[in-house]
């Protein structure tokens, strides 16, 4: 007698299932998520013969002899969001947006239909289940995004939205959120995993059927993922983020999945009254207007995706802590352990008091530094600071600052150079043999260690004046 499936119970954040009840989801750290589902088969169940076979519809052909043009990008008319994608939106493909709440998703995407409709791309299809049309329509008039092929549909129900793709045939859908949407034919709330997942499957089906670029919006949580169903990052064509802080006009487009493209790419935009714009040469919006050098401050090159980006780095060195008390770090736009690493280095390698000290540091312009790049340009901006010596104005620092007090390679750098020549820097240090080239008019001195680049950047200020 065969043995009954056993019972499951499934997390409502994750999708992750397990064969008895939990508090806590072993997955996602969710309390009070794990309900019961459909009942699972035991794994060790085997069919007792294999399926028959069947024709299928379409055969298979030669790779030559298949069509490459259905795949091919067409362009929204935005141009930083088409660059994140690869060239343009992909007929049958599926974008998953996702961001903060107010961070810009709608505004931007509102534009992208605005431009496709006008672009004679086909009409475009907005269903909205988070705003009324009414409010699309006030942002609509404030951005100049009126046109006859731009349709505002505002529904939660599954089966409406498909009945809206059939009636405008559209050649871009826009669903604002996939967690609004809810389908009868299964089980579970608005925003659950079983529900995202059958609305999302449904959506990308009916788009490879007709040919239709389909995006989808996703929320993110307070951690940052992507709320809900993981899934849908393996269902869709392409992930990306919107990102940015809002506090700040800066907005940057990240690729994290992409089939029809490279997936690192970064797209810069500017947040305004008008709408979300595209800025499409960003090099000179981290750095500030002096006149003069300023203790403290460094330049250095960035990598975003494959987009090289210049961005000064401003260090504070305040007094000394009373004794018995931790100094005070403050960090905006760095990472604070690296921060915590880089002043170890220089107090113990370079003989630099810092660790009693408290120390600031920021970037300009809201800009957000993790690569490990960056250490030297932290590392020459809190000496500066300390030692009340500014570094010159036309300079740039690159590289990895090793516990050792070495300095490490990193990646890309004849490209980080190029960027830096194009907007004026004349002088650069970089680690030991990343030389290479110097682009022209730039003069590029290798360091190997933290004491050999805070002499040449000392050498190079003494120089000047």
């Amino acid at each position: 007698m065969a043995k009954l499936p056993r019972t499951a119970y499934e997390c409502s954040a994750c999708g992750h299932t397990v064969a008895k009840w939990l508090g806590r989801c072993p997955d996602c750290g969710e309390w009070g998520t794990m309900a019961e589902t459909t009942p699972m088969a035991s794994a060790k169940a085997t069919p007792s013969r294999a399926p028959a076979a069947t024709r299928s519809l379409t055969p298979a052909m030669s790779i030559r002899d298949v069509p490459a043009e259905p795949a091919r990008h067409r362009p929204t008319g935005v141009g930083e969001f088409d660059r994140v994608l690869g060239g343009g939106l992909v007929p049958g493909g599926v974008v998953l947006l996702a961001g903060e709440p107010g961070v810009g998703k709608s505004t931007l995407l509102l534009e992208v239909a605005h431009r496709w409709a006008a672009g004679g791309g086909g009409p475009a299809l907005i269903a909205t289940g988070e705003e009324s049309a009414s409010q699309v329509r006030m942002r609509a008039d404030r951005l100049g995004a009126l046109h006859p092929d731009l349709m505002i549909a505002a529904e939660t129900d599954l089966g409406s939205v498909l009945g809206h793709i059939e009636d405008t045939k559209p050649g871009l859908l826009i669903l604002d959120s996939v967690q609004t949407i809810s389908t009868t034919d299964v089980d579970g709330v608005s925003g659950g995993v079983t529900q995202v997942r059958a609305v999302a499957s449904a959506l990308i089906a009916v788009a490879k059927a007709r040919g239709m670029a389909c995006v989808l919006v996703g929320h993110v949580t307070k951690e940052g993922t992507i709320a809900g169903p993981r899934v849908l990052e393996h269902l869709v064509d392409m992930v990306a983020h919107f990102e940015g802080d809002r506090h700040s006009a800066l907005r940057l487009l990240r690729g994290v999945k992409n089939r029809f493209g490279p997936a690192d790419e970064v797209g810069c935009f500017e947040m305004t009254e008008s709408g979300v714009i595209s800025l499409p040469d960003p090099g000179g919006l981290f750095l500030t207007e002096n006149s003069e050098p300023v203790p403290g401050t460094c330049v250095t090159v960035t990598m975003e995706g494959r987009r090289a980006m210049l961005v000064e780095i401003q260090a504070l060195v305040g007094g000394s802590a009373k004794e018995g008390v931790i100094p005070r770090r403050t960090v905006s736009g760095l990472d604070a352990a690296r921060l915590n690493m880089v002043l170890a280095v220089l107090h113990r390698r370079s003989g630099k008091r810092v660790l009693d000290r408290e120390v600031y540091a920021a970037t300009v312009g809201g800009m957000r530094v993790t690569e490990p790049g960056a250490d030297l340009a932290v590392s020459l901006a809190v000496s500066s600071s300390l030692s009340e010596a500014p570094v010159s104005a036309d300079i740039v620092a690159i590289g990895e600052v090793g516990l050792t007090g070495e300095i490490r390679r990193v990646p890309a750098v004849p490209r980080r150079l190029a960027e830096a020549a194009r907007l004026g820097f004349r002088q650069a240090i970089v680690p030991k043999g990343c030389g290479g080239e110097a682009p022209k008019g730039m003069t590029v001195s290798e360091a190997g260690s933290v004491d050999e680049a805070l002499r040449l950047s000392a050498m190079r200020w003494a120089g000047r004046g």
